[in-house]
């Protein structure tokens, strides 16, 4: 998915790593257990940074991260088009600040993304007057970028999601610039090389819509293929951008399952689920107003029905994670709190969304602090 942001002209490690470490103004709780605590021995808890989190001048969000998190990922600091966004030229310094506090925090840090269509640079796939490069330069670009990035952060990123977004929902492979170019050897590439550059590392595979039939069963073919070659893979990506009308929660639990059994770990890398109704941008608007009330329902706060029914379907979500921890490794929400998530504004701009597991208060929403207090320890 694509997020958007916004990247301060200049960054130190010192200034952010400073600004981490000041105190909230804002009350995350009455102790310091948090989400993690309650589900240790399961799955490790994730949250996705975004460049204020990352770079430490949203300090409520942070102390909330210190309290209920033990792994995160960058948002978009360590996409191509922010990382490395001209041939031999690399801005380490919010991915730098994300990897620092993260050590500083004893919290997992995981690599998104090095291979990826969208929020590419530029520059990548495309020669000095803009058309395609050979077979051979695509490949010298990758290895140079794959080894470079990993290499700045081997040993201190436990995983890398090495190819992002790789099928489209009808189950065949997308139409990007790398496999237009190197057709499907790209991706067992990018695992040979992501391996090579840090072989410690674990290596993912990641993406949406992962319920479709068509599109689990090419990423079950991808996986034992990339076994098949000798190659490692560690685990594949759930992403669950879900909603409250979708998915079916029987096909995504089947999902799951399908995967698990190629041998590999499930994660679910990019949870969150919208708590409004489904549209496309693409809706006829014949009345502005009507229009408008019926895509953004409720943009002061969220009536108590429709929060009692998101917070029970995402309650199905976690209970399903719990059930399969034999498997699932990790469950990351695709950002902090509410007032964090690209869901809003989109489709369609002014729209205001509730869709993660903190509100915009930076409390808990009621199906997580009811599992924080059932699993609280008693001191």
């Amino acid at each position: 998915m694509r997020h958007f942001f916004n990247i301060a002209a200049t960054i130190t490690i010192a200034s952010a790593l400073c600004a981490c470490s000041t105190s909230s103004p804002t009350d995350v709780g009455n102790s310091q257990f948090g989400l993690k605590d309650a589900a240790e021995g399961k799955f490790l808890v994730g949250a996705a940074l975004n460049t204020p989190q990352v770079i430490g001048t949203d300090t409520a969000a942070i102390a909330l991260v210190k309290q209920h998190f033990n792994s995160i990922v960058g948002e978009n600091c360590m996409k191509s088009e922010v990382i490395n966004p001209a041939e031999g030229v690399y801005e380490f310094g919010l991915a730098d600040s994300l990897v620092a506090f993260g050590e500083a925090n004893d919290m997992a840090i995981i690599g998104h993304t090095l291979i990826w269509h969208s929020q590419l640079a530029p520059w990548f796939p495309l020669d000095s007057i803009g058309n395609p490069v050979s077979a051979e330069v695509l490949k010298e670009r990758m290895k140079n970028h794959i080894f470079t990035v990993m290499g700045r952060y081997k040993g201190k990123i436990k995983g890398w999601d090495v190819v992002n977004e790789a099928v489209l929902d009808d189950g065949s492979l997308r139409d990007s610039p790398f496999y237009n170019i190197l057709g499907e050897e790209y991706l067992y590439l990018s695992f040979q090389w992501a391996h090579e550059a840090d072989p410690d590392a674990e290596l993912y595979l990641n993406d949406y819509s992962m319920d479709r039939p068509a599109k689990r069963d090419t990423y079950v073919r991808l996986i034992n293929e990339i076994k098949k070659r000798g190659l490692r893979i560690d685990a594949i990506g759930m992403q669950s951008h879900v909603g409250i009308d979708y998915p079916i929660l029987e096909e995504y639990e089947k999902t799951m399952e399908a995967y698990a059994a190629t041998g590999v770990n499930v994660m679910i890398t990019e949870w969150e689920m919208s708590a409004l109704p489904t549209i496309h941008k693409s809706a006829n608007i014949s009345d502005k107003a009507e229009y408008d009330s019926k895509v953004n329902p409720y943009p002061e706060a969220l009536p108590d029905s429709v929060s009692k029914e998101w917070n029970a379907r995402m309650n199905q979500f976690w209970q399903l994670y719990l059930k399969h921890s034999d498997y699932i490794t990790r469950v990351t929400a695709w950002g902090v709190s509410d007032g964090d998530s690209w869901k809003n504004d989109f489709p369609v701009e002014g729209r205001t969304d509730y869709p993660l597991l903190f509100d915009r208060q930076y409390q808990p929403k009621p199906f997580i602090q009811d599992f924080i207090n059932a699993n609280k320890k008693i001191e």
